[in-house]
């Protein structure tokens, strides 16, 4: 994000923002009617304020790993304030037995209706930030085990043979919510596992209460060659190690800057900078300070800065080399040419 923006929004400048609730109150707590590029924090009583990003401004490009456009409230409102924020590559997530079919449909629309957006939006900056640039994710979440069968691997199949997908995700095991029997989960984990080796994909992983498990499922079925991300981590150091020694991409989003998750960002410090990876798992995860409202890609701002102070990376030219490291990582893992497999499906 150019530096005037972020000028704006300055911390002392802060102020109450009158707002109007989300279009879509049916589905999720009232939002504020964005048509700015400037950041809102809930407060008491409905009430918003504008509140700065990270001051000093960051100094780099910063890549999304991990995001649901899918169930954005304002999805057009989401991306074009990304792209304005200096996101310039993003990954977005999504399902075949949810959001799949919508996702890969309507992908193009969606970057369209961002563009004009920021085309209409209120003080948008003089010079347009270039739009986001995305790539997909589809796989059978944890939670949509049961779902899975000889049609639903069929299908993602398809969804994978597509060359805008660059990994197979979000995939693993929820022993949190249980929203499938741990069979039926375990089962689903391992046939996925084996996809992300028959395509060449990479392979994004959701764990939940369940890392020892499923560490040994991967120890018996292999690690994909093309690579795993651990998504959405907040292990400590001790937990998080076994991961690390196994080539394992880390990914931090917005619970890294959880007050109470001291033991994240002790893990954070452990990870090697070239297997470091920024995401959001927008609309959720929301990051300090802005926690109580719907997450998007614009908000990793926050996580980053996090990350590079809580490794003693200081703003400025030690920064900005950080936050080249971590795009490159994302790009050279999610942004590659399509696998042999995905040439000969097509």
């Amino acid at each position: 994000m150019a530096d005037p923006i972020a000028s704006t929004a300055a911390p002392e400048a802060l102020a109450d923002v009158s707002v109007g609730a989300s279009a879509h109150e049916g589905r999720r707590p009232a939002e504020p009617r964005l048509t700015d590029f400037l950041f809102h924090q809930r407060r008491k009583h409905g009430k918003y304020r504008v509140i700065g990003g990270p001051d000093p401004a960051l100094e780099g490009p910063l890549a999304d790993t991990h995001c649901h456009l899918a169930p954005l409230a304002d999805r057009a409102a989401s991306m074009a304030r990304a792209a304005a924020w200096g996101v310039d590559f993003a990954c977005d997530v999504c399902d075949p037995a949810e959001d799949a079919a919508e996702t890969f449909a309507c992908l193009s629309d969606w970057e369209a209706q961002a563009r004009s957006w920021a085309a209409a939006a209120d003080d948008a900056p003089a010079t347009s930030a270039a739009p986001v640039r995305y790539r997909l994710a589809v796989g059978v979440h944890p939670h949509n085990a049961t779902y899975w069968n000889e049609d639903a691997a069929s299908e993602l199949k398809r969804y994978l043979a597509d060359p805008r997908t660059a990994a197979l995700g979000e995939v693993g095991l929820d022993y949190y919510y249980d929203l499938s029997p741990r069979d039926d989960q375990r089962r689903v984990f391992r046939a996925q596992i084996r996809l992300a080796h028959e395509t060449g994909l990479p392979l994004a992983l959701h764990i939940r209460d369940a890392h020892d498990e499923a560490l040994a499922i991967l120890d018996e079925e292999g690690f994909p060659e093309a690579g795993a991300i651990l998504h959405c981590c907040s292990l400590p150091p001790a937990e998080l190690e076994p991961w690390i020694d196994r080539g394992c991409f880390i990914a931090y989003g917005g619970a890294v800057t959880f007050k109470k998750l001291d033991d994240a960002r002790r893990g954070a410090m452990l990870v090697p900078t070239d297997r470091l990876l920024t995401e959001t798992d927008c609309p959720y995860m929301t990051p300090e300070p802005l926690r109580g409202i719907e997450n998007g890609s614009e908000y990793m701002v926050f996580t980053a800065a996090l990350l590079a102070s809580v490794r003693g990376i200081e703003p400025g030219e030690d920064r900005r080399a950080f936050l080249a490291q971590l795009h490159d990582n994302a790009l050279g893992l999610l942004d590659r040419k399509p696998t042999a497999w995905q040439l000969s499906a097509r």
